[in-house]
C-alpha cells in the first residue's frame, strides 16, 4: 500500500510538471536533519545521479562536500584486489591470512580467527555482501605488506581516476575522521569498477554466499527488490550516516545512484529507488524528444518521537524520509559530466595515448596539485575538454596536468581558448 501510494505520488509529480509546462521547481533548500545527529549544523545528505555510458550528472546535492564514506570504502578495496586478480599478482584460490590486527576489527565481520586464513574469493564474497571488516584489511595486508600502506596507494588510485576529493586511511571504512570522499567520487569510482573490470563487477549483486556452512546476506537490500538492481555497496557508521552507492539496468540504460548521510537503512534505500525511478523516466522521456532533468523538492525530515537512537557502530546499511521527486524542465543541479581516468600508470597511458593530440596546462611539484589545476579547467572549460582524459603526468620529480585524447583541432582550439581567458597551456602532439 505503502509503495503504491509512493508510486501515485511520483505519478502525480510527473503529471503536474507536463501540465506546467517550463515552470522550474527550485533545487531544494538545505536539509535540516536532526539535531544529535549533526556535527556543527552541517548536514550529512548528499546524492548524486549519473548516467553510467555517458557519465552525465542527472541529479546532484551537495555532491562535491565532503562526506564519510562508510563500508562504501570497500569498493575501493575490492577494485585494488580486482586490479591484482586481473594483472595474475593474486588468484581466487590463494589464502589470505589473518593476521591478529585484522582479527580485531569491530562489527560487522566473518570473525575469522588470527592465524587462521580464507581463500581470496571468500575473502571478497565477505567485503561485497557482509561487508566484513576482517577481510578488507586481511587483504589490505596481502596486497600492501600493511593497512596503512595499503591505504596510500587506494587514495593514490584514486586519484589517478580522477576522485579529487577523496583521501583514504583504511581500507574497511571503519570511523575515521581523516577519511573522506564525496558522493560525486563514487560516482566516478562506480564507473571506473564496471570500465575496468566487469568480469567482476559481478561480485556485487551476489545476493548472499555460503561461508563454512552458514548463509550470508547482503546488505544492498535493493538486489532482488527493485528489478535491474546489481550493485553496489552499502555503509553505515554514526558520523555518516546511512550510505548506498547502487547501480540498475533498464531497457539498456544504466544509472548509478549515490545517496549518503540517510536517518534510516529503509529511508536511504527509498531516496535511492526514487532517484532510480525518476531518473529512467528522464532518459525514457528524452528518447522521446522531451528537454527534462531530475529535480528534488525541499523536504524535511520530522522527529516525532523524541531523538532518534542510533544502533552501536556497525559497517551497515541506511535510508532517507519523506523525500519528493520530480521531473522539471529547470537545469539540473552542478549539471555536467563525471570523468573516469584511466587508473593506469604513466607507462601505460603513454602507449594508449600515444597516437593522439594533448594539451598541457601545468607544470607542479605534486600530484594533488596538477590534479587540482586539471579540476579547475575542467570547470572552467568543459565544452573544450570534455571527452578527454585528464592526467597528472610524472616527469622527474614533477607533474604535468594533461588533457590527452584530443584531435588536432581540438587540441587547437581548447589552447587558444584557454590563452583567451589568459590560462597558460601548450599544444603537444602526438609522439
Amino acid at each position: 500500500m505503502i509503495q503504491h501510494a509512493r508510486r501515485l505520488f511520483l505519478a502525480l509529480g510527473l503529471a503536474a510538471t507536463t501540465a506546467l509546462g517550463s515552470i522550474a521547481t527550485p533545487a531544494s533548500a538545505q536539509i535540516p536533519y536532526f539535531q544529535n545527529l549533526l556535527a556543527a549544523s552541517q548536514t550529512k545528505y548528499a546524492a548524486i545521479v549519473v548516467d553510467a555510458k555517458s557519465g552525465e550528472i542527472l541529479y546532484a546535492k551537495h555532491a562535491d562536500s565532503p562526506r564519510y564514506p562508510a563500508s562504501i570504502t570497500k569498493i575501493m578495496t575490492l577494485y585494488l584486489t580486482f586490479e591484482a586478480l586481473a594483472s595474475g599478482k593474486l588468484h581466487l584460490d590463494d589464502r589470505v591470512m589473518v593476521s591478529p590486527h585484522a582479527a580485531a576489527q569491530a562489527p560487522t565481520k566473518l570473525g575469522v580467527r588470527a592465524g587462521d586464513s580464507v581463500s581470496v574469493e571468500d575473502a571478497m564474497d565477505g567485503m561485497a555482501t557482509k561487508s566484513a571488516n576482517d577481510m578488507a584489511v586481511a587483504m589490505s595486508e596481502k596486497l600492501g605488506g600493511t593497512e596503512s600502506r595499503f591505504a596510500a596507494l587506494m587514495t593514490l588510485r584514486a586519484q589517478e581516476l580522477g576522485m579529487q576529493n577523496t583521501h583514504f586511511v583504511n581500507a574497511s571504512g571503519l570511523p575515521d575522521s581523516r577519511q573522506l570522499t564525496t558522493a560525486r567520487d563514487i560516482a566516478i569510482l562506480s564507473r571506473a569498477v564496471m570500465r575496468d573490470y566487469p568480469q567482476y563487477y559481478k561480485l556485487f549483486s551476489l545476493q548472499e554466499f555460503r561461508f563454512r556452512g552458514q548463509t550470508i546476506a547482503n546488505h544492498n537490500h535493493l538486489l532482488g527488490r527493485m528489478p535491474g538492481v546489481d550493485g553496489l555497496k552499502t555503509g553505515f557508521t554514526n558520523a555518516s550516516g546511512f550510505n548506498l552507492a547502487v547501480s540498475a539496468v533498464r531497457d539498456n540504460r544504466r544509472l548509478i545512484a549515490v545517496v549518503m548521510g540517510g536517518p534510516t537503512t529503509a529511508q536511504r534505500d527509498q531516496n535511492a529507488e526514487d532517484l532510480l525511478l525518476t531518473g529512467f523516466d528522464v532518459m525514457r522521456r528524452r528518447g522521446l524528444g522531451e528537454k527534462i532533468v531530475v529535480a528534488q523538492n525541499q523536504f524535511e525530515p520530522t522527529e516525532l518521537n523524541g531523538p532518534v537512537v542510533r544502533p552501536p557502530v556497525e559497517q551497515g546499511d541506511g535510508e532517507q524520509d519523506q523525500l519528493k521527486i520530480q521531473l522539471t524542465g529547470a537545469p539540473a543541479a552542478k549539471a555536467g559530466r563525471i570523468e573516469v581516468a584511466s587508473g593506469r600508470r604513466h607507462g601505460e597511458q603513454a602507449a594508449l595515448t600515444k597516437a593522439q593530440w594533448a594539451v598541457q596546462v601545468g607544470e607542479f611539484r605534486s600530484k594533488t596539485d596538477a590534479h587540482r589545476q586539471l579540476a579547475l579547467v575542467e570547470k572552467k572549460f568543459s565544452d573544450h575538454v570534455d571527452g578527454a582524459r585528464a592526467a597528472a603526468e610524472k616527469q622527474g620529480r614533477r607533474y604535468k596536468a594533461v588533457f590527452t585524447g584530443l584531435t588536432e583541432a581540438d587540441a587547437k582550439g581548447a589552447c587558444s581558448a584557454m590563452k583567451a581567458k589568459r590560462l597558460a597551456c601548450m599544444v603537444i602532439q602526438p609522439a
